[in-house]
Order: structure tokens, then sequence, then C-alpha cells
């Protein structure tokens, strides 16, 4: 009888930063299973055709995938979840036996942490930083599960999010979908739910310590909305700060790597991960690293 490969890893460029391993292995341990979960650092996009060639040869029984190749992984996938479709991207490849079946779990990462919230953002208005990977699995999230009155992607550039806004369109039940200048207050100002899908105020990157709202405002954030900030490290951002001093509901991103995390796991393994004790260890390293 064959014996199941028990590697896992993560396919990226310049990812030595990344907690996944740290997740991944102490959610193994915790439950005695014999996985090993490591880093694939890839420096071109032309490789990673190759490096799938190759874990299909050796077995390895899947991976996370983040930027820049969640959407360069597509053509090689045998087959892609409806997430994976609506989304247009992959953040977890499952393995089996030579077949690569393709899954995005950052929609389940989007959701579960603001589920406690689904009365309040539901028939209301969304605003969401950036029109990336990651913002695209939130408007996915949001029409799927939250009804929201329509969702707005504050940009510098809205020209830019014009593609996106096409590709996505508006399907029949769902939110319109538009985009506005991020120096459009007044439209900030009445959301009832804001996310930032950037990388701005990630430490140790070029925005740290920097806040996806204009420079020189005040205000803007309020009572009565909830900021949830993608960005994990550090665990309090200045937007989550920010935020907390105004008297918003902050969400964490750390609840959104542990949920797309959870859902990876489930998919490879078939258990359900121990957050609570994963969420413990993961914020003893993080606190470590402050």
């Amino acid at each position: 009888m064959k014996t199941p490969s028990t590697i896992l890893g993560l396919l990226g460029r310049n990812v030595g930063y990344s907690y996944s391993p740290l997740i991944h292995n102490k959610a193994a341990e915790l439950l005695g299973l014999p996985y090993c979960y490591t880093i694939f650092d890839i420096a071109d996009h032309l490789l990673i055709p190759t490096a799938l060639a190759g874990a299909r040869a050796l077995g390895i029984a899947g991976f996370n995938v983040t930027i820049p190749y969640k959407q360069t992984v597509l053509s090689s996938m045998d087959e892609l979840s409806p997430q994976a479709k609506a989304t247009g991207a992959v953040n977890t490849i499952r393995n089996d036996n030579g077949k690569l079946y393709g899954y995005n779990t950052d929609i389940a990462g989007v959701s579960r942490p603001l589920l406690p919230y689904l009365d309040r953002i539901a028939n209301n208005r969304v605003g969401i930083f950036g029109c990336g990977g990651a913002a695209r699995a939130a408007v996915v999230a949001l029409r799927d599960t939250f009804a929201p009155s329509a969702v707005t992607l504050f940009v510098r550039s809205p020209e830019k999010a014009v593609p996106f806004i096409s590709d996505l369109g508006t399907p029949p039940g769902t939110a319109p979908l538009n985009a506005a200048p991020v120096s459009d207050l007044k439209g900030i100002q009445e959301c009832t739910l804001l996310i930032n899908a950037t990388p701005i105020g990630t430490k140790g990157s070029p925005g740290e310590g920097s806040v996806v709202l204009p420079s020189g405002t005040s205000g803007i954030i309020h009572a009565g909305q909830i900021v949830f900030d993608m960005v994990y490290n550090p665990l309090e951002t200045p937007l989550l700060q920010l935020a907390a001093a105004e008297g918003a509901t902050a969400v964490p991103g750390i609840e959104m790597l542990l949920a797309q995390a959870a859902e990876s796991f489930s998919i490879w393994t078939g258990r359900t991960m121990p957050t609570n004790e994963v969420r413990r260890a993961l914020l003893e390293e993080l606190s470590l690293n402050s």
C-alpha cells in the first residue's frame, strides 16, 4: 500500500518571513499528524510549472501559494474549486496521486473573522482599500455571505480598478462594485465596514508605520464602523490603532491568517485545525519578534 506524502509547503518569492510553517507544523504536532511544512522560495515565475511538475513526481502533498504566484499556478492545475474560479487565483494546492487541485481559502479567511458582524454589514456600504488579489477575495466573500448594499474600492488611481470591476462584474442579486479615489473622505466615512487589502502598514515594508488613509486627515474613522486590516504583522497595525482610538471595532489580520490556514489544513489532512492553541503559539512568536 502506498504511503501518502507528508510534505507540505509554501510557494512564493522572498517568503522567509512567513508564519505558515509555525502555524501548520504546530497544528500537525498538536494532532499527532506526521506532516512537515516548509518554504519553497522560487525566484522566477517561469520556474513555477517546473516546480509543480516536480511536486507531482515527488508526491508532495500540497502547497500554499502566495505573492506573486497565485495566478501563475492556475495553468498547472488539473481542477479548480468554485472559489478559485470566482477569484481567478489559487492559494492552496492539493496533490492527489499526481493530480493537482487548486483552491482559494482567502475567501474563508475574509468571511470567518467577519461573521460575528453579519447583521451590521448586511444592507450597508463596504469599502475596500486596494484592487489586487486580496481585494478580489474580499469582494467575493462579501457578496457570497454578507449582502452589503454596495462595495467601493478606494484606490489611488480609480482607472486602474476598471479591469478589476469589469472582470468581476455585478451578477444578479449581488452588491454593485465601483471605485473611488482614496481621497474620497465622505465615501470612506459612510462605509460600515472598511477592509485594508493592501500591504501598507506591514512591518519591515516601505509602508511600515503608515496608514492606508490619506495623510493629514482626522475623524474619518468613527464609532460604529468595523475596520478589518489584512496585515497581521504587527498585530496592532497603525490602521487598527487608529480604529480603536476612534471607537471603531478593530479586526486584526491574524484572524484572516488563521482562518485561511485552517481551511487549507482541512483540505490537506481532512482534520480540523486546533485554532485556539495555534493562535496562542502564533501570538507568542509575534510578541517575541515585535
